[in-house]
């Protein structure tokens, strides 16, 4: 796929109840990007701290009712995807990510560049090459397959579907001198951000059984089918 002048990088957060962490994360943005690249945020209508999201840094904020993670980051994708019709990637973030290499978004839009139509990962300070906790993607894939999280599933195991997806479709590249920390509770050194009510939530036993369930499910029937039309994209 090719780079258009002027359009790089959107990077999709979604979140729900935590303003000070989209700050924080900003905060990251200023001090380490280098190429065009903006931050929009994806949140829930129904969060009450949704009017607490306002920061002109945010190129784009987003209300829509999302029942899930990957329902905001779907639905988010698409709308700055209509926004930035001329973009060449989009990218999710948690808000709880912190990039701190500078100049890690020219290093990933130039991983894309070398691989046409790809994905790329940097390390997390977490799962590092095992699992992609954040990632960008050529905005081509996003249109062939139709989403950028596997709709079947609601907030884990969505890494997991990216790296399958990535290695059957042999686009993924991982930078190992990118630092986009996951500043996560369950961080093996210690926690990182405090198990609020939402991290209790969405990392359930019953989360685990559902997404678990659904990520075996699409990676015996629908990513094989998805990473087809990526490879046909090559």
């Amino acid at each position: 796929m090719a780079r258009t002048i002027g359009a790089d990088l959107i990077v999709v957060v979604p979140s729900r109840g935590r303003p000070e962490a989209l700050r924080e994360l900003a905060d990251a943005f200023d001090a380490t990007c280098t190429a065009n690249t903006a931050l929009a945020v994806s949140l829930d209508s129904t969060d009450t701290k949704q009017d607490e999201y306002v920061d002109d840094r945010y190129a784009y904020r987003m209300v829509n009712p999302n029942e899930s993670m990957v329902e905001a980051l779907n639905v988010g994708v698409a709308l700055a995807m209509g926004f930035e019709p001329g973009a060449y990637a989009v990218a999710f973030m948690g808000d709880d990510h912190r990039p701190r290499t500078k100049g890690w978004d020219t290093d990933y839009l130039d991983a894309l560049d070398d691989l046409g139509t790809g994905m790329v990962y940097g390390d997390d300070l977490f799962q590092g090459e095992k699992l992609p906790t954040q990632i960008a993607m050529t905005v081509d894939i996003v249109r062939a397959v139709g989403w950028m999280a596997p709709p079947a599933l609601r907030h884990l195991y969505v890494d997991s579907s990216w790296l399958a997806l990535g290695k059957a479709a042999d686009c993924i590249r991982y930078l190992p001198d990118v630092v986009v920390e996951h500043v996560h509770p369950a961080h093996p050194d210690g926690p990182k951000q405090a198990w609020d009510e939402g991290y209790k939530r969405v990392n359930s036993q019953a989360m685990y059984r559902r997404d678990g369930f659904n990520f075996e499910r699409l990676r015996r029937t629908e990513l094989p089918a998805a990473a087809e039309k990526i490879r046909r994209l090559r």
